[in-house]
Protein backbone atom coordinates (compact mmCIF):
# COMPACT_ATOMS: atom_id res chain seq x y z
CA UNK A 1 0.00 0.00 0.00
CA UNK A 2 0.85 3.69 -0.78
CA UNK A 3 0.24 7.23 0.18
CA UNK A 4 1.51 10.05 1.57
CA UNK A 5 -0.40 10.32 4.48
CA UNK A 6 -1.86 7.98 7.11
CA UNK A 7 -5.00 6.74 7.02
CA UNK A 8 -6.54 6.43 10.17
CA UNK A 9 -8.96 3.38 9.54
CA UNK A 10 -6.19 1.21 8.24
CA UNK A 11 -4.10 -1.20 10.43
CA UNK A 12 -0.78 -2.38 9.12
CA UNK A 13 0.35 -6.09 10.24
CA UNK A 14 4.53 -6.27 10.68
CA UNK A 15 4.88 -10.12 10.91
CA UNK A 16 7.86 -12.17 10.10
CA UNK A 17 7.61 -13.96 6.24
CA UNK A 18 7.44 -17.23 7.74
CA UNK A 19 3.91 -16.62 9.17
CA UNK A 20 2.57 -14.77 5.80
CA UNK A 21 0.47 -17.75 5.03
CA UNK A 22 -1.25 -17.81 8.12
CA UNK A 23 -1.94 -14.10 8.78
CA UNK A 24 -3.28 -13.82 5.15
CA UNK A 25 -5.42 -16.62 5.67
CA UNK A 26 -7.02 -15.32 8.96
CA UNK A 27 -7.58 -12.04 7.62
CA UNK A 28 -9.48 -13.33 4.59
CA UNK A 29 -11.32 -15.91 7.10
CA UNK A 30 -12.31 -13.14 9.36
CA UNK A 31 -12.97 -10.04 6.44
CA UNK A 32 -10.57 -7.91 7.93
CA UNK A 33 -10.64 -5.96 4.58
CA UNK A 34 -8.77 -2.93 6.76
CA UNK A 35 -5.94 -4.53 7.56
CA UNK A 36 -2.86 -4.94 5.27
CA UNK A 37 0.30 -7.33 5.83
CA UNK A 38 3.81 -6.70 5.53
CA UNK A 39 5.99 -9.20 6.23
CA UNK A 40 9.70 -9.32 6.88
CA UNK A 41 12.04 -11.92 5.04
CA UNK A 42 12.15 -14.80 7.31
CA UNK A 43 15.48 -15.67 6.21
CA UNK A 44 16.59 -12.41 8.83
CA UNK A 45 16.26 -15.72 11.73
CA UNK A 46 19.80 -16.70 10.51
CA UNK A 47 20.56 -13.06 11.20
CA UNK A 48 18.97 -12.09 14.28
CA UNK A 49 21.39 -8.95 14.86
CA UNK A 50 19.73 -7.65 11.90
CA UNK A 51 16.05 -7.88 12.85
CA UNK A 52 15.28 -5.26 15.47
CA UNK A 53 16.58 -2.07 12.51
CA UNK A 54 14.62 -3.46 10.07
CA UNK A 55 11.46 -3.86 12.21
CA UNK A 56 12.12 -0.21 13.20
CA UNK A 57 12.41 0.89 9.48
CA UNK A 58 9.52 -1.07 8.59
CA UNK A 59 6.98 0.38 11.66
CA UNK A 60 7.96 4.06 10.75
CA UNK A 61 7.25 3.11 7.11
CA UNK A 62 3.73 1.44 8.12
CA UNK A 63 3.25 4.31 10.13
CA UNK A 64 3.42 7.56 7.58
CA UNK A 65 0.23 4.75 5.85
CA UNK A 66 -1.30 3.67 8.58
CA UNK A 67 -3.08 4.40 11.76
CA UNK A 68 -1.82 1.45 13.95
CA UNK A 69 0.85 -0.92 13.41
CA UNK A 70 0.77 -3.95 15.46
CA UNK A 71 3.28 -6.62 15.50
CA UNK A 72 3.45 -10.42 14.89
CA UNK A 73 7.05 -11.09 15.87
CA UNK A 74 8.36 -12.94 18.93
CA UNK A 75 12.05 -12.22 20.13
CA UNK A 76 13.31 -14.27 17.67
CA UNK A 77 17.09 -14.99 19.04
CA UNK A 78 17.22 -10.94 19.15
CA UNK A 79 17.70 -10.76 23.35
CA UNK A 80 15.69 -8.24 24.27
CA UNK A 81 16.31 -5.78 21.77
CA UNK A 82 13.51 -6.51 19.51
CA UNK A 83 11.51 -5.57 22.59
CA UNK A 84 13.73 -2.12 22.57
CA UNK A 85 12.73 -1.03 19.47
CA UNK A 86 8.79 -1.55 19.95
CA UNK A 87 9.30 0.52 23.26
CA UNK A 88 11.09 3.39 21.32
CA UNK A 89 8.58 3.02 19.14
CA UNK A 90 5.31 2.78 20.92
CA UNK A 91 4.16 -0.43 19.05
CA UNK A 92 2.34 -3.82 20.18
CA UNK A 93 3.92 -7.53 19.42
CA UNK A 94 2.02 -10.85 20.32
CA UNK A 95 3.41 -12.06 23.41
CA UNK A 96 5.71 -14.66 23.57
CA UNK A 97 9.34 -15.57 23.26
CA UNK A 98 8.79 -16.92 19.51
CA UNK A 99 6.28 -17.83 17.15
CA UNK A 100 5.95 -21.59 18.48
CA UNK A 101 4.72 -20.23 22.12
CA UNK A 102 2.22 -17.81 20.41
CA UNK A 103 1.17 -20.68 17.68
CA UNK A 104 0.46 -23.17 20.33
CA UNK A 105 -0.75 -21.16 23.27
CA UNK A 106 2.08 -20.29 25.87
CA UNK A 107 0.57 -22.62 28.42
CA UNK A 108 0.06 -25.61 25.57
CA UNK A 109 4.11 -24.96 24.48
CA UNK A 110 5.12 -25.35 28.07
CA UNK A 111 3.41 -28.21 28.51
CA UNK A 112 5.21 -29.68 25.52
CA UNK A 113 8.37 -28.76 26.94
CA UNK A 114 7.87 -30.33 30.19
CA UNK A 115 6.57 -33.05 28.14
CA UNK A 116 9.82 -33.60 26.51
CA UNK A 117 12.54 -30.70 26.52
CA UNK A 118 14.28 -32.25 23.58
CA UNK A 119 11.75 -30.98 21.36
CA UNK A 120 13.00 -29.42 17.83
CA UNK A 121 9.31 -27.65 16.87
CA UNK A 122 8.24 -27.45 13.39
CA UNK A 123 5.55 -25.05 12.00
CA UNK A 124 3.93 -25.52 8.72
CA UNK A 125 6.37 -23.14 7.42
CA UNK A 126 9.50 -25.12 8.72
CA UNK A 127 8.15 -28.27 7.24
CA UNK A 128 7.47 -27.02 4.19
CA UNK A 129 11.00 -25.16 3.77
CA UNK A 130 12.95 -27.70 5.64
CA UNK A 131 15.30 -28.78 3.23
CA UNK A 132 16.58 -25.41 2.14
CA UNK A 133 16.56 -23.45 5.69
CA UNK A 134 17.68 -26.47 8.06
CA UNK A 135 18.93 -28.93 6.23
CA UNK A 136 21.25 -27.05 3.57
CA UNK A 137 20.60 -24.11 5.92
CA UNK A 138 22.90 -26.33 8.64
CA UNK A 139 25.26 -27.70 5.54
CA UNK A 140 24.08 -31.56 6.79
CA UNK A 141 23.35 -31.42 2.42
CA UNK A 142 27.27 -31.39 2.18
CA UNK A 143 28.08 -33.30 5.74
CA UNK A 144 25.02 -35.18 6.76
CA UNK A 145 27.67 -37.05 9.58
CA UNK A 146 27.06 -33.77 11.46
CA UNK A 147 23.32 -34.70 11.74
CA UNK A 148 24.08 -36.92 15.04
CA UNK A 149 26.28 -34.06 16.45
CA UNK A 150 24.01 -31.30 15.47
CA UNK A 151 20.50 -32.72 16.95
CA UNK A 152 22.19 -35.21 19.80
CA UNK A 153 19.88 -33.70 22.58
CA UNK A 154 16.71 -33.85 20.54
CA UNK A 155 14.20 -36.42 21.32
CA UNK A 156 11.83 -36.00 19.04
CA UNK A 157 10.01 -33.86 16.14
CA UNK A 158 6.82 -31.62 17.11
CA UNK A 159 5.17 -30.73 14.21
CA UNK A 160 2.40 -27.52 15.34
CA UNK A 161 0.11 -27.64 12.70
CA UNK A 162 -1.68 -24.64 11.48
CA UNK A 163 -3.88 -25.79 8.76
CA UNK A 164 -4.06 -29.57 8.32
CA UNK A 165 -2.78 -30.16 4.99
CA UNK A 166 -1.30 -33.79 3.87
CA UNK A 167 1.68 -32.33 1.74
CA UNK A 168 2.45 -30.46 4.83
CA UNK A 169 2.24 -33.23 7.62
CA UNK A 170 4.39 -35.40 4.33
CA UNK A 171 7.10 -32.90 4.97
CA UNK A 172 7.24 -33.09 8.37
CA UNK A 173 7.56 -36.71 8.27
CA UNK A 174 9.82 -36.83 5.87
CA UNK A 175 11.81 -34.22 8.26
CA UNK A 176 11.58 -36.24 11.05
CA UNK A 177 13.07 -39.28 9.36
CA UNK A 178 15.92 -36.87 7.96
CA UNK A 179 17.07 -36.31 11.77
CA UNK A 180 16.06 -39.86 12.65
CA UNK A 181 13.63 -38.95 15.44
CA UNK A 182 10.27 -39.42 15.97
CA UNK A 183 7.23 -37.31 15.05
CA UNK A 184 4.65 -35.71 17.31
CA UNK A 185 2.10 -33.46 15.44
CA UNK A 186 -0.51 -30.97 17.28
CA UNK A 187 -3.14 -29.00 15.96
CA UNK A 188 -3.02 -25.39 17.03
CA UNK A 189 -4.81 -23.71 14.36
CA UNK A 190 -4.60 -20.24 14.20
CA UNK A 191 -6.06 -19.57 17.43
CA UNK A 192 -2.93 -17.72 19.17
CA UNK A 193 -3.04 -14.99 16.14
CA UNK A 194 -6.46 -14.71 16.53
CA UNK A 195 -6.40 -14.58 20.72
CA UNK A 196 -3.81 -11.16 19.53
CA UNK A 197 -5.39 -9.79 16.75
CA UNK A 198 -9.45 -9.79 17.08
CA UNK A 199 -10.04 -7.47 20.16
CA UNK A 200 -7.52 -4.72 18.27
CA UNK A 201 -8.74 -5.01 14.68
CA UNK A 202 -12.51 -5.35 14.95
Amino acid sequence: MTGAEARPGRILLVACGALAREVVALKALNGWDHMDVSCLPALLHNRPDRIPAALRARIRAGRRTHGEVLVLYGDCGTGGALDAVLVEEGAERIEGPHCYAFLAGAGAFDGLMEEEPGSFFLTDFLARQFDRLVWRGLGLDRHPELRDAYFAHYRRVVHLVQQPDPAIAARAAAAAARLGLPLVTRVTGLGGLSAFLAPRVA
